[in-house]
C-alpha cells in the first residue's frame, strides 16, 4: 500500500502526519515572522538610497546577506549558532528548559507557541477535510494566516509579499477545482472572483469614510489585501461575517487591554490577527456558523 493510501485510509494517520508538519512549519514560520520585515525594512532603504543617489545603510553589525535561509539562526544573547539538535520543534525548547545551550540566555516562549499553533490547527485541518486537495488547501491558508498574524502583532505590517501571492492562490485554486478533481476550497470561481473584490474595496470604504469624518487612519491598506485573499478563498458570502467577529473580538480585546492599562486608549492595534483568526474560524466552520444564526430566525 502506498503512503497516499495509507493516509487515505486513516484519518488519524493522516492527523498525526500534519500535526508534525505543522510543528516543523511552525518552526520555520518563526523564521518568517522574524526575518521578513527585517528584508522589507532593507529593501526600503535600498531603494531609498537608490532614488536620493546614495549609499544603502544597514544597521550595525547586520550581515550583508539575509534572507530566510541565510544567514544561519544564532542566539540573539551571545551570537552562538543553533545546531540541529537544538532547533527541533517543541522537543528542543522543552529539553533546554527555554534556555540558550550556550549562554544560558531565555529563549521566546513565542517560538514553542507559534509551532505548536501551527501544529494544532494543521491537525484540525487534517481532521475536518480529510485527506485530499481540500486538506492540501487549507493547510496552506493556515500556515499563511499564522505567518501574517504573527508578523502583524510585532510590526502592525502585513506584507504584499504574503498577502497578495495569497489571493492568488485562492483564485488560481478555484479557476482549477475541475481539473483537481473537487473544490480545494469551498466556492466556485465566480465567488472567488467576487469575493476577491468585495473584500477589498469594502474595507476600502471603510477606511476612506472614517478617515473623512475622523481625519484619522482606522486601519492600513494590508488589512484590505489580507480581506481581499480571504474573500478570494472563502467566498464572499463569508466576507461579512469574517469581519463581524474579527471586529467583536477585536473589540472586546481592545476594551480588556484598556481596562487592564497594557495599552492607552490612543495606541492603535493590530487588526490582521483578528481577520486571520475569524477567516480561519470561516474556513472549518463557516457554513455550520451561518446556519446556527439563520436557524435563530425560522421564517
Amino acid at each position: 500500500m502506498s503512503l497516499a493510501a495509507l493516509l487515505a485510509a486513516s484519518p488519524a494517520l493522516f492527523t498525526g502526519t500534519c500535526l508534525v508538519l505543522g510543528l516543523v512549519v511552525g518552526s520555520f514560520l518563526n523564521v518568517v515572522i522574524h526575518r521578513l520585515p527585517v528584508m522589507l525594512e532593507r529593501q526600503w532603504r535600498a531603494q531609498y538610497a537608490d532614488l536620493y543617489g546614495e549609499a544603502p545603510t544597514l544597521p550595525a553589525a547586520a550581515p550583508e546577506r539575509y534572507n530566510l535561509v541565510v544567514p544561519r539562526s544564532a542566539c540573539p544573547a551571545c551570537g552562538a549558532l543553533i545546531r540541529a539538535r537544538h532547533n527541533i520543534p517543541l522537543v528542543s525548547y522543552l529539553w533546554l528548559r527555554g534556555r540558550c545551550a550556550s549562554c544560558g540566555a531565555r529563549i521566546s516562549p513565542r517560538y514553542p507557541l507559534v509551532e505548536a499553533l501551527t501544529g494544532l490547527l494543521s491537525a484540525a485541518v487534517a481532521w475536518r477535510f480529510g485527506f485530499g486537495w481540500p486538506a492540501l488547501a487549507a493547510l496552506v491558508l493556515t500556515w499563511y494566516l499564522v505567518a501574517l498574524a504573527g508578523i502583524d502583532l510585532d510590526h502592525q505590517l502585513l506584507p504584499d509579499s504574503l498577502t497578495l501571492p495569497l489571493m492568488w492562490i485562492g483564485l488560481l485554486l478555484a479557476l482549477l477545482a475541475p481539473v483537481l478533481g473537487g473544490a480545494p476550497v469551498p466556492v466556485g470561481l465566480r465567488s472567488s472572483l467576487i469575493g476577491a473584490a468585495a473584500g477589498y474595496l469594502s474595507l476600502w470604504s471603510v477606511y476612506h469614510l472614517f478617515r473623512a469624518l475622523t481625519r484619522k487612519e482606522g486601519m492600513g491598506y494590508g488589512d484590505f489585501k489580507l480581506l481581499a485573499a480571504l474573500g478570494a478563498w472563502l467566498g464572499w458570502q463569508m466576507l461579512l461575517p469574517t469581519v463581524l467577529i474579527a471586529a467583536l473580538v477585536g473589540a472586546v480585546c481592545g476594551a480588556a487591554l484598556i481596562v487592564a492599562r497594557r495599552r492607552s486608549r490612543g495606541v492603535p492595534i493590530a487588526f490582521g490577527p483578528f481577520l486571520a483568526m475569524s477567516g480561519w474560524l470561516m474556513l472549518m466552520f463557516g457554513h455550520r456558523l451561518v446556519g446556527l444564526y439563520l436557524s435563530l430566525y425560522p421564517r
